[in-house]
């Protein structure tokens, strides 16, 4: 087999560029669900460290800048002619060169990539636990490090699917979850009406406590709009020609995103600051507590949405570590090396959410401890 037949089968069989047959809605629930996650319900916490004029400026103009530089991301996937830009640390290599790029791009990548997947991690199993503390209350239970682990048996199975377009249906399944826990957030606040000692004042008690609150809350914002570093990958499993470049099908899945993100933030934000004002907790689904069934189903909607969140963020993950594998290593494509690097790549994932998980748990333990003793 010549050299470059051998670089076409590799691509035909690595998870972006295997299959290039997805719609422009596959775009549309991909980027909702790698955008809309747990963040949108800390969006009113946020809010109430920044103030309403503040907020609503922040807010509003985050979802115009990122969807102002989502659309440069889509305009550059083919912007030179012949060649598209599968992945982000290509785009990287393009403008840095081949060597500086892939060191500038593929750590920060990781970071966000594997970073956001031990978060989904622990959500998912803390998630569970909530559901079993909120429908039986008078159950023990398990303790958060196997909820970690019951998550994670899903993500073993769900990981072996080979490429994108392969979790469109987990990935559809996500984006509808994301959008109904956070319409419960914000139909449930508006139901129960605003409190009577409602209060929006300025918290902080100085300049540097005002300072911080807002650099917090700008976090939480910016971290609400994650999703631009798996928007290239997605663009690559889109058809293109000449006369009908894939830009055209991303951009339209994009816009459509656009607005189901505006459809989850802004009521949650602002209708979940304007009912609770500065009392909201920093998980507004904390806050409304009532009624179980309600909660026990948001509950359920974010592991339904951190399930196909993390194959999302994981699929250029494993694309990566499989193609070091298959180009740097020189091992042969095959379903065992699949089976064994995703597994890996989950199990690792798995059992730092438990050391995290246990961490957090012993940690409030603690603290609840001294509290008890003074």
């Amino acid at each position: 087999m010549s050299d470059e037949a051998r670089q076409k089968a590799i691509n035909d069989w690595l998870p972006v560029t295997a299959s290039r047959k997805a719609k422009w809605w596959y775009s549309a629930f991909h980027n909702i669900t790698a955008m809309v996650g747990a963040g949108v319900l800390t969006l009113p916490y946020a809010m109430s460290k920044m103030g309403w004029g503040p907020g609503v400026t922040v807010l509003l103009l985050s979802w115009i800048i990122t969807l102002f530089t989502l659309w440069q991301m889509v305009e550059m996937h083919e912007m030179v002619p012949g060649v598209r830009f599968d992945r982000y640390h290509e785009l990287g290599q393009h403008a840095f060169g081949k060597k500086l790029g892939l060191y500038i791009i593929c750590p920060q990548q990781l970071l966000v990539e594997v970073g956001t997947c031990i978060a989904y991690m622990v959500t998912g199993g803390k998630s569970l636990q909530k559901i079993q503390e909120t429908l039986w209350p008078h159950w023990k239970g398990l303790r958060t490090s196997y909820w970690i682990i019951i998550f994670a048996s899903v993500n073993f199975v769900l990981c072996q699917c080979p490429n994108f377009n392969s979790i469109s249906a987990v990935s559809f399944a996500a984006a509808v979850m994301s959008i109904g826990y956070s319409t419960i957030a914000w139909v449930a606040s508006l139901k129960r009406g605003v409190l009577p000692d409602v209060d929006y004042s300025y918290s902080a008690h100085s300049i540097p406590d005002g300072v911080f609150n807002f650099m917090l809350a700008m976090g939480e914002v910016a971290f609400s709009y994650a999703g631009h570093n798996v928007v290239l990958e997605i663009q690559a499993t889109i058809p293109s020609t000449p006369d009908n470049p894939s830009k055209k099908a991303m951009w339209k899945g994009v816009v459509v995103a656009y607005i189901g993100v505006a459809f989850c933030y802004l009521p949650v934000a602002f209708i979940g600051y304007y009912v609770y004002g500065n009392s909201v907790e920093d998980n507004i689904l904390i806050t409304l507590e009532r009624p179980t069934w309600l909660i026990a189903a948001a509950n359920i909607f974010v592991i339904v949405h951190v399930i196909g969140g993390y194959q999302v963020f994981s699929m250029p993950v494993f694309d990566m570590i499989e193609t070091f594998l298959v180009k740097q290593m020189k091992l042969p494509p095959s379903l065992i090396l699949r089976l064994v690097a995703r597994t890996g790549f989950v199990g690792l994932h798995c059992a730092w959410g438990v050391v995290d998980g246990t961490s957090s748990n012993r940690l409030i333990e603690t603290n609840h401890s001294s509290i008890q003793a003074l």
